[in-house]
């Protein structure tokens, strides 16, 4: 057998693998309604109710209140949670998750397209929401996620979809929310695969590459206020942002990137979110007085810099937070889908580092739902929004604490079990006795 078709036979069994294990079926809609009592509830916006009731029906959050006896739980599943805790479904902004199930089978990738301006690409239609990684963000509370393209300049359209589904149609709860662009850099390094010195240098094509980003803009708005004789797609792909409807997240990590992109966005009239931020710190009031958000770069990370503080990643939520700009947290860099199970600790860490617990749980809540604008219906557990939630043993931002008992997506009761569960299980069984 030569090469090729041996290569051809592996791609193809890892492939069948995957699909022999696929997600937990769905759950079924809610029908009976479910009163938690006794938890500790975390609203998700700062406050929290010791002693809780929580009631919700068809999908929706009832009350939210302390357990006084004054709620009416006839017909209800009750669920004792004495001395547990309740916190709203964790929400995964800028993610791959559903893109790529296996990064070396490219058949299984669909994070990227061809192309430099792809305001067009919608990540939606590449979702798999039966994706394995997906199933085990569940366990650990993570049950949302904004799906980004990524690669090139313009990388395409987001949406944003809940994780217990059967497909992206069924898994869509905000549909095309926001343009992704990547920034240029302002500053290069050195290649030193060529001998060149490993160190930062100012990008002589930077103003040239934001030209070219300029007029793409220009010329998207002069094609949309047209009469459009001939259809072009990419223009189109930019009429939400200059329309107002959708949002521009601008990948840009340092503060002369970050000072361009908001005169970029001041230029175009666009509402504009930065994504990573590693700077961002330094230009907060700037943020502020703008009201841009910040989604920042994943926690658990080293500084970038000679001249940072060690500990700059683990307290930059804290300082854009005290200078009054919204802040979220994402999983961005090497093997960020599996680490987007790690989004409630990231937070856990920010509270090692300044910030109280409520007011880093708000990172990975309500804090992101306002960013992404699905504030109306989950993020906090309100009356009336989305009963997206869980239980939790303990201090979910703890990883030793935050142990799943039940999970719920719009009232659904969702199954934790995963692939990982399922191997925990069988190798418990094979050792616990020797």
């Amino acid at each position: 057998m030569n090469t090729t078709k041996l290569h051809i036979l592996i791609a193809c069994f890892l492939v069948t693998s995957q699909l022999l294990h696929a997600q937990q079926t769905p759950a079924p809609k809610q029908t009976m309604g479910i009163a938690i009592i006794g938890a500790t509830a975390h609203i998700g916006n700062g406050e929290l109710i010791e002693n809780s009731i929580i009631t919700f029906t068809n999908g929706k959050i009832q009350s939210v209140s302390a357990n006084n006896g004054s709620t009416n739980t006839d017909g209800m599943e009750i669920i004792n949670a004495q001395g547990k805790h309740v916190y709203p479904g964790f929400i995964a902004p800028n993610s791959t998750l559903g893109l790529v199930e296996i990064d070396a089978v490219r058949a299984t990738q669909d994070s990227d397209e061809i192309g430099f301006m792809n305001p067009n690409i919608r990540s939606l239609i590449a979702y798999n929401a039966e994706s394995k990684i997906v199933e085990s963000m569940r366990p650990n509370g993570v049950l949302m996620g904004q799906i980004v393209p990524q690669g090139s300049r313009i990388s395409g359209t987001s949406s944003i979809v809940q994780f217990d589904a059967w497909n992206w149609e069924d898994a869509a709860i905000k549909v095309d929310d926001g343009v992704h662009l990547n920034w240029p850099n302002a500053f290069s390094k050195g290649r030193w695969w060529l001998g060149e010195p490993a160190v930062l240098k100012p990008n002589k094509n930077y103003q040239e590459e934001l030209n070219k980003l300029n007029t793409f803009f220009a010329s998207s708005r002069a094609y949309l206020s047209g009469d459009k004789p001939i259809k072009n797609l990419q223009y189109e792909g930019l009429s939400g942002i200059l329309e107002g409807s959708q949002k521009l997240y601008v990948q840009v990590d340092d503060e002369k990137g970050i000072i361009d992109a908001i005169d970029f966005s001041k230029k175009n009239n666009v509402k504009m979110v930065i994504v990573g931020g590693y700077q961002a710190y330094k230009v907060g009031d700037l943020l502020k007085q703008n009201n841009i958000p910040v989604i920042l770069n994943r926690v658990h990370s080293r500084p970038e810099s000679d001249d940072d503080d060690y500990d700059l990643p683990f307290k930059s939520a804290k300082l854009l937070v005290d200078q009054g700009v919204l802040v979220a947290l994402q999983a961005n860099g090497r093997m960020e889908r599996m680490n987007t199970r790690n989004l409630p600790f990231y937070a856990g860490t920010c509270v090692a580092y300044g910030l109280s617990k409520e007011e880093a749980l708000m990172l990975i809540t309500s804090n992101t739902a306002k960013i992404l604008g699905i504030d109306s219906f989950c993020g906090t557990l309100e009356p009336g929004k989305d009963a997206t939630l869980f239980i939790s043993e303990g201090d979910a931002l703890d990883m030793r604490t935050n142990v799943l008992l039940k999970a719920y997506i719009q009232g659904r009761d969702i199954s934790l079990e995963t692939h990982q569960t399922e191997l925990a299980k069988r190798y418990w069984d094979k050792y616990k006795n020797q």
